[in-house]
């Protein structure tokens, strides 16, 4: 294990713009995770961690190829983008981008969520409720995002999700994939009065709903009863109650 003392040292710069800098995280391919739980939840899924730069002590075995660095807690603090920062960050590769294959099963499209909380609470979710992929597209929050990745408490490593565009999603429909979508108005079926079997459900962001390029992919749109005086549910609540549904849980009351 190496000590770790400069924040200018290459490998505290290269951590501080993984968690500060978007484009550098898909230009290396590496994204930034924090703590000793997140880190053992990695561990655990087979991720590829490339460094770990601790304060702490880690008690489990961490994979041959990774690079340890025990440092301070202030280095730590200053090198973390989270206000609180905990004990240990460290950096894990990407998966390879593409791959994504549509097949039977409950699929999330989420369009234009772009707090990064909300995103990885759905992720989370998704693996909870065993929904297909996860599917990003519109102006959707950063996948690596460290909010992200903190939120999906270890969902990351195991949960795929992919970022689409329009003419992919146009070529699913024409494929044969039926869309639903998430619209809260009058008009539209209940939730619990349509089918989620095998569907590709699209849910948008509280602020927006869904842009009109996807709701003219659903070839039906519901809402989710709530009480009057309520205009909007969080995207992530919204989310976990149709994988809920959508995983039949719902008809098991």
């Amino acid at each position: 294990m190496e000590k770790l003392t400069s924040r200018r040292s290459p490998v505290a710069v290269h951590v501080k713009r993984l968690g500060a800098d978007k484009s550098y995280r898909e230009q290396n391919r590496e994204y930034l995770c924090d703590g000793v739980k997140l880190l053992e939840e990695a561990v655990k899924s087979d991720t590829e961690i490339i460094d770990v730069l601790t304060a702490s002590h880690i008690d489990f075995p961490l994979p041959l190829q990774t690079r340890v660095y025990h440092t301070s807690q202030d280095l730590i603090n200053s090198l973390s983008p989270l206000k609180s920062a905990q004990d240990t960050l460290f950096t894990c590769k990407m998966p390879p981008t593409g791959g994504f294959m549509h097949s039977e099963g409950l699929y999330i499209l989420l369009d234009g969520i772009q707090d990064p909380g909300n995103l990885g609470t759905i992720l989370r979710t998704a693996e909870a409720f065993r929904a297909g992929s996860v599917l990003l597209t519109g102006n959707c929050a950063d996948l690596y995002n460290p909010k992200t990745v903190r939120a999906t408490m270890g969902a990351i490593f195991r949960c795929r999700a992919f970022i689409v565009d329009f003419p992919e999603l146009e070529q699913l429909r024409n494929e044969g994939a039926a869309f639903a979508g998430a619209a809260p108005g009058p008009g539209h079926a209940g939730i619990c009065d349509i089918s989620l079997k095998n569907k590709i459900v699209a849910i948008g962001s509280e602020g927006n709903g869904l842009s009109s390029g996807v709701m003219s992919l659903c070839s039906e749109l519901f809402t989710i009863p709530t009480a009057p005086e309520c205009e909007s549910l969080n995207a992530a609540i919204a989310a976990a109650i149709v994988m809920w549904e959508g995983a039949g849980a719902g008809s098991q009351q």
